[in-house]
């Protein structure tokens, strides 16, 4: 009997892969062991070993498609074996496949009306949590696959904006086609009750779901430059689509505020130069300033837990572990290993393991676990000159630290002007988890920390 040959699961978040390329041909005889594709993640490319031996009959899955993690894309087994399409087909980039997944297996015709297959496509995760929160996935803006697959993300995104509803006015809203974000409750505390939606349903034509729509003529169209005037085009894909689309959601669904302080580095430059002279042999690396900063933000965090959060959507979640995510710059975009528990490491383990891992990101070696599980994000551009910026939180994380350079200025001390090396830090923190007044307090301490770093043998 064949052996089906599957898309592996590459860590918890990866829901979808893109298949980069075939390294085997249909009717080759495989090993058990050997690598028969490469994926790509948001995170890195992975070969995709076998796990049989056999001649191995590919399925219709060519280099960019983007296949749901699960999916069977080959069979491995005797000569005669043939790889039989059934269920639901990958998402093809040329939407071949996407067409023959909206098509009955007895007569292969649409089963929906093409309208509705960019709502109505979905990763199983996604569907699992739309039915346990009763959510109509045609109501919720897919941002998966070029825009036309909802995945979990979505449908997150989409209750941690919903506004307050009893169970039956939401089973109600869904039945009648009500939009509940369209209106104001009259319960207890604003929540919506089912005669606010009976009076809407009444009163006006019912939303038509994704099932009976109708095609609507674009209002507004986008604008392009003459074909001369673009000298390349880069698709948005792989990691730099994933960017494009993490980093629109953040800034569209949090509500950001900046804090930007100056610190007194002096003695925290002083403190990292007699450090790297005195374990700079023994430990075969030296430690650097952010090294340093994640240990202070490390203690900082488990002294003010609230910033050490995510939103989740119907409560704010304060997490146990301190998990920082470094943002390091790769040929292939921005990538945030995460180095795990950083308040129960030394420095000599924090620096080993976050040179590990940034060797891995700038290889494309990265394991999608290296990449997640993140509480807090510290990103630096002071390498470049930078002074200040305002860096975008790593959803669902509550903040994110943007790190500028060391620059010597004129510092009054009493009567005297003397030359401090200043440090310029930038916390963007959601609103909606903190207040401005304890996100202060927060960086008040780190800032402490840094002036005065011997205070760090105290915590």
């Amino acid at each position: 009997m064949a052996e089906e040959f599957f898309i592996p699961q590459l860590g918890q978040t990866v829901e979808e892969v893109i298949l980069v390329k075939w390294l085997v041909s249909d009717g080759a005889q495989v090993s058990r062991g050997q690598e028969l594709m490469e994926v790509e993640t948001d995170k890195a490319t992975f070969p995709v070993e076998s796990n049989a031996k056999g001649t191995i009959h590919i399925g219709p899955y060519k280099e960019g498609d983007v296949i749901p993690v699960l999916t069977v894309v080959a069979v491995i087994g005797k000569p005669e074996d043939r790889f039989q399409v059934a269920g639901e087909q990958v998402e093809s980039s040329q939407g071949s496949a996407r067409q023959e997944a909206n098509m009955s297996e007895d007569n292969r015709q649409p089963a929906i009306a093409p309208v509705a297959s960019a709502t109505q496509f979905a990763s199983p995760r996604a569907r699992k949590l739309a039915a346990e929160k009763k959510v109509d996935l045609g109501q919720i803006a897919p941002t998966g696959y070029e825009g036309l697959r909802v995945v979990e993300r979505d449908v997150v995104a989409y209750l941690s904006q919903a506004p307050k509803a009893t169970p039956v006015a939401q089973r109600m809203a869904v039945d009648t086609g009500v939009d509940l974000r369209a209106l104001t409750g009259t319960g207890i505390g604003g929540r919506i009750v089912k005669e606010d939606v009976t009076r809407v349903a009444q009163s006006a034509p019912p939303v038509r779901s994704a099932q009976n729509a109708e095609v609507e003529p674009a209002t507004i169209r986008p604008v392009f430059l003459p074909a001369a005037e673009v000298i390349e085009r880069i698709p948005l894909k792989g990691v730099r689509g994933i960017i494009a689309e993490r980093m629109g959601n953040s800034v569209h669904t949090t509500a950001r505020v900046t804090l930007v302080m100056e610190v007194d580095a002096t003695e925290f430059v002083a403190a990292r130069e007699r450090l790297k002279t005195k374990v700079e042999k023994e430990w075969g690396f030296a430690p650097g300033y952010n090294d340093l900063l994640a240990k202070i933000v490390a203690a900082a965090l488990r002294r003010f837990p609230y910033m050490n959060a995510r939103l989740a959507p119907d409560a704010i979640e304060i997490m146990s572990h301190v998990n920082i995510g470094l943002a390091v710059d790769t040929e292939r975009g921005l990538l945030v290993p995460v180095i795990h528990d950083v308040d129960h490491k030394n420095l000599r383990q924090f620096g080993e393991e976050f040179r590990s891992l940034a060797e891995k990101a700038r290889n494309g070696r990265s394991l999608p676990d290296d990449l997640s599980g993140g509480t807090f994000t510290i990103t630096s551009l002071g390498m470049y000159d930078i002074d200040a910026f305002t860096p975008v939180i790593n959803l669902p994380e509550a903040a994110i630290l943007g790190v500028g350079r060391i620059a010597p200025k004129p510092l009054a001390k009493g009567d005297q002007v003397v030359i401090h090396k200043m440090w310029t830090l930038s916390l963007v923190f959601d609103h909606r988890l903190v207040d401005g007044a304890p996100a202060a307090r927060f960086m008040q301490y780190i800032k402490q920390l840094i002036e005065e770093p011997y205070l760090l043998l105290a915590e």
